[in-house]
């Protein structure tokens, strides 16, 4: 009694702790409520593959409850055994032929969805948008094909067009995932360029992640896609392309700050246009939402992530101590004034979590 009792008793809480990682996550990273074309595609296909998983449990069930209650021992019946039955043609037939059936179901759409989600016909187009997506240790970088544009950390987006990506990786295999607009591709070192297309139906801020484990602050690389109107795009566009990278700032400390970080921050970061180098190109830093990715945009963060970025990232190639916490403060109050434009800033994230509402 007490053996039973005891695996009874492993089963209820393993079930309770499957139910609870179950519900683990983020919600501003759910493929669940999709509002770009690709992810709309992805989620038709699961629910067809829930469907039919649903369909062969109701009906595996139902057999076994069946031979269960039909043919249990009985009082009185204990030496009883029942006619024994082999070889029935068509119980062959029927459980032959379903799965075959139930298998063109849901290859049918998945092979028409996956043609359909490496589709390029349409990248070599007049005005058609491509971006180089750069995966990094532990940050994103983009390159506006053409446009004379740069940016790390944020990709903006025109509203209901077709845009292509281009990636790869500078070091180690990652995978760029905006689970609310479209799936997930790997980004691999080396020559190999994998394209995907990002198509958002509706303005907004839609966060994506790294989903490849690719070192000790994997979790920590997020990075945001930040989708807009055709008219607003083409005045970020030409906000970010008419960046003065050696604009002189407004306060003192701010002035001192651009020194301090051209002298000792500039062989590895880059602002305007420019690609960015080892670091990520921080043209309208201010403007961010997040530093590094991860932290909340204050000064007291972003002097802890100057000074100390290996304690925040661990394994990221950014160097610690290169200043001190006095200059460090002076270059936090240039980097927070780089606002080159405000079109998008005003934009609530997608699926939003709670935590930030």
């Amino acid at each position: 009694m007490r053996g039973w009792m005891g695996k009874f008793r492993s089963l209820l809480l393993f079930s309770a702790l499957t139910l609870f990682l179950a519900g683990c996550g983020q919600e501003n990273l759910s493929a669940l409520k999709p509002e770009g074309y690709g992810a709309e595609l992805l989620l038709d296909l699961m629910l067809i593959s829930i469907a039919i998983m649903v369909f062969v449990f109701v009906i595996v069930m139902a057999i076994y409850f069946f031979v269960l209650v039909r043919y249990r021992e009985k009082k009185g019946q204990e030496d009883f055994v029942p006619k024994q039955t082999e070889g029935n043609h068509t119980l062959e037939v029927i459980w032959t032929v379903i799965p075959i059936i139930l298998l063109l179901v849901l290859a049918v759409p998945t092979v028409q969805a996956t043609f359909d989600l490496a589709d390029q016909s349409s990248q070599d187009e007049e005005g058609v948008l491509t971006v180089e997506v750069t995966g990094n240790q532990y940050w994103w970088h983009f390159n506006y094909e053409g446009q004379e544009i740069a940016t790390s950390q944020e990709l903006y987006i025109p509203v209901g067009e077709r845009v292509y990506l281009d990636m790869k990786a500078s070091d180690v295999i990652h995978s760029f995932w905006v689970p609310a607009i479209a799936g997930k591709m790997d980004t691999n070192p080396g020559e190999n360029i994998n394209t995907m297309y990002l198509e958002a139906y509706e303005e907004g801020v839609y966060w994506g992640h790294c989903a490849e484990l690719c070192g000790p602050s994997h979790s920590l690389m997020d990075f945001r896609v930040v989708a807009v109107s055709p008219d607003k795009f083409e005045q970020w566009k030409e906000d970010m392309q008419n960046v003065d990278p050696e604009a002189e700032p407004e306060t003192a400390s701010a002035k001192e700050g651009q020194e301090l970080f051209n002298n000792n921050c500039m062989s590895c970061h880059a602002i305007g246009g420019a690609s960015a180098g080892v670091g990520p190109n921080l043209t309208n830093f201010g403007n961010r939402n997040k530093i590094a990715g991860i932290l909340e945009p204050s000064k007291e963060n972003l002097v802890d992530w100057i000074v100390h970025p290996d304690e925040i990232k661990p394994g990221n190639k950014m160097p610690a101590n290169i200043v001190n916490k006095e200059e460090a403060s002076k270059i936090a109050d240039y980097l927070m004034g780089l606002k080159h434009t405000d079109v998008g800033t005003e934009l609530d994230s997608v699926n939003k979590p709670k935590n930030d509402q």
